[in-house]
C-alpha cells in the first residue's frame, strides 16, 4: 500500500506520545464500511476497528482500540496465545489407569484408580480403546471401586443454565479432569411417518430416553432441533431426558442432536459402565471420587493430541467446553492446588504482559468468550496478534483459525467474494455482540491484523459489516 501522508503519521505519533486513544483515521475509513453499519443500524461510535500491517507500527485504520469491549468468542484467541506461549506447543493431557491390587483369574482384586489430566479430547472412542487395553491385561471384573482422581483441576461450582437458562445446551457444560465428549451426548434423530426414532451409542448408565417426538404440519426442515424441546428429570434410577416436539414434514434425513444432561462427573461413569458391560467387564463395587496412591502401579495410559490440534478443534468450531479446559490447564499447570479457572485467566494475563503486551481493561472469565462479564480491548488484541505473527508458534496458532470461506465458523463468509480465503479469523457472536479477529493477507502481499468488536443492540445485524471490512482490506 503506499505510505501514509506525512500530516497522518505526525497525528499517529502525536497520539501515542500523549499515551491516549487513536483517532478513527477519517482519510482510510472504507466507505463500504460505513454504508454497510447503516443497513445494520450500527452506528460507528459502537464499533471498536483496528486494521494494521504485521510488520508496521502506525495502524491503518484505529477507532476506540483503548476501549474494553465484550468480545465474545474472539476471548478464545487470548486463551489460544497464552496456552501456546505457556504449555507450549507439545502439551498433551494424559489419562491415567492405575492400581495397588493383583490380577488373577480375570479379577482385578481391588480399586481401579483413574486419575484424570483434564483432557479436552477425551471421547468415547478412545476410552473404549483405554478399556480394551485394561481388558487384553486380563482384566474381565474389577472386584473394588473405581475411584476417579478429579484433583488436577480445582474448581468453582458450575451452573450449566446461568449463561442462559438452558442447562441441555453442549456449550455450556462446564470444564472437569475427567470430561469426556465435551461433556455431552449424541442423539441420532431419525425421522418417521409418525415421528421419529432416537438413539445413542452408547446411551450412558444412568440415562434414560424418553421419545415424545411426533410429526408436525407441512413446511421445511430448516435447524429441525429449533422445532423440539428436551427437559430432563431425576429418578431413582437415575436421569430421565425426555425429548418432544413437531418435526416438519420436510424433514426426513437423519441428524445429530447434541444435549448435555449429565454433569462431567456422571457422563464419565455413564460412559465407563456402558463400554465396559459392552466388552464384557463387571464391576463389584461403586464409583467414588479420590486421590492415587503414589504407589499405583501403571496399568494404562491414553494421551491427547497436542495442543496445536486441540487450539483447531477449539478455535474452528468455537468451542467453549475446550476453552475452559484450556484455561483451567492453565490455571493448574501454573498455580497448583489453587483455583484453576482463577489461577488461568492470571496466567493468561502475565502471558500477555511478559510479551510486552497492554491487559489494561482485560477480563477473563473462563476463556470462552461465553460471557457477559470478559473484557478486551481492540488494541490488546492487536498487538497480541502482532506479536504472535512474529513468535515461534505463529503457524500453529495460524491454522487453528478458521479460513473465511473455506472452513468452520467463517465457512459461509465472503461467499463468492475474491477474498474469500484470504482472511484467517476467529469470529465471535452474542446477543449485542459481533467480533472478529485475525489476519487478512491483501491483495498487496502485505498482511494485515484485523479487530472488528461491534457492541450494540443491533450487533446480530453486522455480519456483513465484519465482511466488508475483510473485502475492503484484502484489497489493499
Amino acid at each position: 500500500m503506499p505510505a501514509l501522508p506525512r500530516r497522518l503519521a505526525r497525528r499517529i505519533l502525536f497520539a501515542t506520545l500523549l499515551g491516549g486513544a487513536l483517532p478513527a483515521f477519517a482519510d482510510n475509513w472504507p466507505a463500504a464500511l460505513d454504508a454497510s453499519l447503516a443497513r445494520a443500524g450500527v452506528p460507528r461510535s459502537a464499533a471498536a476497528v483496528l486494521v494494521q500491517d504485521v510488520d508496521a507500527t502506525p495502524p491503518v485504520i484505529a477507532q476506540r482500540i483503548q476501549d474494553p469491549m465484550n468480545p465474545a468468542s474472539v476471548m478464545k484467541l487470548v486463551t489460544s496465545f497464552a496456552a501456546l506461549d505457556r504449555l507450549g506447543p507439545a502439551f498433551s493431557w494424559k489419562t491415567r489407569f492405575a492400581t495397588r491390587a493383583d490380577i488373577r483369574q480375570q479379577t482385578l482384586h481391588g480399586d481401579l484408580h483413574i486419575t484424570g489430566g483434564g483432557d479436552p479430547r477425551l471421547s468415547r472412542e478412545r476410552l473404549w480403546l483405554a478399556l480394551r487395553d485394561l481388558r487384553a491385561q486380563g482384566v474381565r471384573r474389577i472386584d473394588g471401586d473405581v475411584i476417579t482422581d478429579r484433583s488436577f483441576f480445582r474448581l468453582p461450582p458450575h451452573d450449566p443454565g446461568i449463561f442462559d437458562q438452558r442447562p441441555l445446551r453442549p456449550y455450556n457444560a462446564g470444564a472437569d479432569a475427567l470430561s469426556i465428549d465435551y461433556g455431552a451426548i449424541r442423539v441420532r434423530v431419525q425421522p418417521t411417518a409418525g415421528g421419529a426414532g432416537v438413539s445413542s451409542d452408547p446411551l450412558p448408565a444412568g440415562l434414560a430416553i424418553d421419545n415424545r417426538i411426533r410429526r408436525g404440519q407441512n413446511g421445511s426442515c430448516g435447524d429441525p432441533t429449533n422445532t423440539l424441546v428436551a427437559t430432563k428429570a431425576e429418578g431413582a434410577s437415575g436421569v430421565r431426558l425426555t425429548l418432544e416436539g413437531a418435526l416438519p414434514q420436510g424433514c426426513t434425513e437423519a441428524f445429530d442432536w447434541n444435549l448435555a444432561p449429565l454433569p462431567p462427573d456422571r457422563l464419565f461413569e455413564g460412559m465407563f459402565r456402558a463400554i465396559w458391560k459392552e466388552l464384557g467387564g463387571e464391576i463389584g463395587g461403586r464409583f467414588r471420587d479420590g486421590r492415587t496412591p503414589p504407589d499405583a502401579r501403571l496399568l494404562v495410559e491414553t494421551v491427547s493430541p497436542a495442543l496445536p490440534e486441540v487450539l483447531r478443534d477449539m478455535n474452528k468450531w468455537s468451542n467453549n467446553v475446550i476453552a475452559r479446559e484450556v484455561l483451567a490447564t492453565l490455571g493448574a499447570v501454573s498455580e497448583p492446588g489453587e483455583d484453576s479457572v482463577a489461577a488461568g485467566a492470571r496466567a493468561a494475563q502475565r502471558s500477555l504482559a511478559s510479551n510486552g503486551i497492554p491487559t489494561a481493561g482485560l477480563v477473563i472469565e473462563n476463556g470462552a468468550g461465553l460471557s457477559r462479564n470478559e473484557r478486551v480491548t481492540a488494541a490488546t488484541l492487536g498487538q497480541m496478534l502482532q506479536s504472535a505473527w512474529r513468535s515461534r508458534t505463529m503457524p500453529e496458532l495460524i491454522s487453528s483459525l478458521p479460513v473465511a470461506g473455506i472452513d468452520g465458523t467463517a465457512r459461509k463468509r465472503l461467499a463468492g467474494s475474491p477474498a474469500a480465503g484470504s482472511a484467517h479469523v476467529k469470529t465471535g457472536a452474542l446477543d449485542g455482540v459481533r467480533s472478529i479477529a485475525g489476519y487478512v493477507l491483501a491483495n498487496s502481499g502485505r498482511r494485515y491484523v484485523v479487530v472488528l468488536i461491534i457492541n450494540h443492540p443491533n450487533a446480530g445485524a453486522a455480519r456483513e459489516v465484519q465482511d466488508a471490512l475483510m473485502e475492503w482490506v484484502a484489497g489493499l
